[in-house]
């Protein structure tokens, strides 16, 4: 196991402002709603805000106005066709869904993914965890004032897009995996373009923290503001680089590894504070393990190819793309036993170390082909609960810096 990395500095003043009592204005508190329609809410979310001046009394997100409905449209669309609407869910991180999805049903089905498809869900679900991670810096950097780093995040997230339209054939909501492996196999010249892209990667990193780590502007508006202490993380359920941050070593690649994570060799970034700006420097490095991971993945590819991408049971997987058929009656044949499939009764849930925390699908058969009851733990939801403890005692401004630290997507939340 390789050793943590993990970031320390002592917290410089008290990480909740005082109310003033002496103001003669203290007690006439205003109340003001940020959002929903607010750029730096990061989706449609609304927060009913009491304030004493500019200090933040109590705050009250309010979540539900997107009213999705994809868990009940999973239980009368049948197991393979919520592949697309997994995709809809954390939609900067489409490959990460399905395969949460995908690992669910195949706990729940007990079929074994091939190997080679393994690797190709590792390599695209870490090139995905970059996007998603460029996504938030890019943002929560611009809602902070640094609006030259937002164009140097979307100008690799752009090339990572232009990457992932080539191996998978869409840019967003990719719906490239399958039960017992993927789509299609990839092409060998979009397997270089991929590697050459991650190769540079690093140089970038370097470049978004010569901007930003040691701006003066940067740090004062991260350090110490929205502290979560270990214990306070565990109490809300948080995961993910928000529980990192606080300096808890937990990440489900190495707690329960999954596609052959336990055979990769990469560090779990930790903080020391637990305030905005360790959340950062945790994000940051996982960017660089993720090109680590991805990188080792693209090796075994290579070594793998020719082998099965796909599990070759009809009773839960279409045919491959390249499948040629003798006869329209075997087709038609494997047609029917893939839409009257018959999943083994139970439940199953199989979850990932998605960009944001811990997500997993809770999926119940009762032996037809849909599904009795499917849940999705977002971690977005648990993210957002955090929001009243960090705003508490704070300026509004340091608003802007709560809520990009969190990092949570509306449409996973209100799935």
């Amino acid at each position: 196991m390789t050793e943590t990395r993990v970031f320390e500095y002592a917290p410089s003043e008290p990480s909740h402002l005082e109310l003033d009592a002496d103001d003669p204005l203290h007690g006439e508190l205003l109340k003001v709603n940020m959002g929903p329609q607010h750029p730096a809410t990061h989706g449609v979310l609304r927060l009913e805000m009491e304030l004493d001046g500019e200090t933040i009394v109590s705050c009250d997100p309010v979540v539900g106005y997107l009213h999705r409905g994809k868990e009940k449209s999973c239980e009368s669309l049948g197991w393979r066709k919520f592949f697309p609407h997994t995709d809809r869910l954390d939609y900067v991180q489409p490959l990460l869904n399905n395969t949460a999805y995908a690992l669910s049903l195949e706990s729940l089905a007990q079929v074994e993914v091939p190997q080679r498809a393994q690797e190709i869900r590792v390599l695209l679900m870490e090139v995905s965890r970059i996007m998603a991670h460029l996504i938030y810096l890019g943002t929560t950097a611009i809602d902070l004032g640094a609006v030259s780093m937002f164009f140097f995040t979307f100008t690799e997230r752009e090339k990572a897009y232009e990457l992932m339209d080539a191996w998978t054939g869409h840019r967003m909501n990719n719906t490239y995996v399958r039960i017992g492996g993927v789509y299609a196999d990839v092409d060998e010249g979009v397997a270089r373009a991929i590697r050459e892209w991650l190769e540079a990667f690093p140089a970038k990193v370097d470049e978004f923290e010569q901007l930003l780590t040691s701006n003066r502007i940067w740090v004062d508006r991260n350090r110490d503001v929205g502290v979560l202490t270990p214990a306070e993380a565990q109490a809300m359920a948080l995961t993910g680089p928000n529980l990192r941050g606080s300096g808890l070593e937990w990440d489900l690649r190495r707690a329960a590894p999954y596609s052959g994570y336990e055979t990769y060799d990469f560090e779990v970034p930790t903080g020391s504070v637990g305030d905005c700006y360790d959340r950062y420097l945790v994000r940051i490095a996982e960017m660089r393990e993720s090109v680590k991971i991805a990188l080792q993945a693209l090796d075994r590819i290579e070594r793998s190819r020719g082998q099965d991408f796909l599990l070759e049971d009809r009773r839960y997987v279409l045919p491959p793309k390249q499948k040629v058929h003798e006869s329209m009656e075997e087709l038609i044949f494997q047609f029917k036993v893939v839409t009257d499939m018959r999943l083994p009764k139970g439940t199953a849930y199989h979850p990932v170390e998605s960009s944001k925390g811990e997500l997993g699908f809770l999926v119940a058969s009762d032996g037809t082909s849909e599904p009795l009851r499917c849940h999705v733990r977002a971690p977005g939801l648990m993210n957002v609960q955090a929001i009243p403890r960090l705003a508490h005692g704070r300026l509004l401004s340091d608003m802007m810096a709560i809520i990009g630290s969190l990092d949570f997507v509306m449409g996973e939340v209100d799935r």
